[in-house]
């Protein structure tokens, strides 16, 4: 892992959530990154540079459509996840996850589309917020190394985000675990 530094995530913002049938929601989070497309997507798709900022690890191929596994951090169980499209640099698919790159000046406006149970949508954007500001970082290369599963949950700031997201997507905020062994 990297150095955390004086990490501290900003403000929950450019978020949705919109409801599906039953309890699946679609959260969308767009993030504008100061990196080109190419790039972007190298970070989406190779299983190294996934290990250093997403909540999961990936066996297999993302930048093609097939079949790979991904293991979610903190879970233990590997999941094996159909890749439908890889449109490259543009478009990702896989799973409940749909990734959009857009061209943004010389950056990337970057949007995932994640299908969630309502539970834990405000704690999925927390996550994912985090993952976002630890990808950036892995991309301007000043990496702080992975924040996900119990690791970001001890993070100062996660629970804040939690709440903040809960309450701009109109909904009660989730009970929250106790903020043990915080991490700054």
């Amino acid at each position: 892992m990297g150095d955390l530094g004086h990490y501290t995530p900003g403000p929950a913002n450019m978020a949705q959530a919109r409801k599906q049938e039953g309890e699946k929601w679609t959260l969308i989070l767009v993030r504008e990154l100061r990196h080109a497309p190419e790039k972007v997507w190298e970070a989406l798709t190779d299983p190294v540079q996934l290990r250093e900022w997403a909540p999961y690890d990936v066996q297999g191929n993302l930048g093609e459509v097939g079949t790979v596994t991904l293991t979610w951090v903190g879970t233990g169980r590997a999941l094996e996840t159909l890749v439908t499209r890889a449109d490259r640099p543009r478009v990702l698919e896989y799973g409940d996850n749909r990734w959009e790159l857009e061209p943004l000046g010389s950056g990337t406006r970057l949007t995932l589309w994640s299908n969630i149970d309502r539970r834990f949508i405000s704690w999925g954007a927390a996550g994912w917020h985090i993952a976002f500001d630890v990808l950036d970082r892995l991309l301007s290369g000043t990496p702080i190394g992975r924040l996900a599963g119990g690791d970001v949950m001890r993070l100062e700031g996660w629970q804040r985000l939690t709440v903040e997201y809960a309450k701009q997507f109109g909904m009660k905020a989730p009970n929250l675990p106790p903020q043990t062994g915080q991490k700054s």
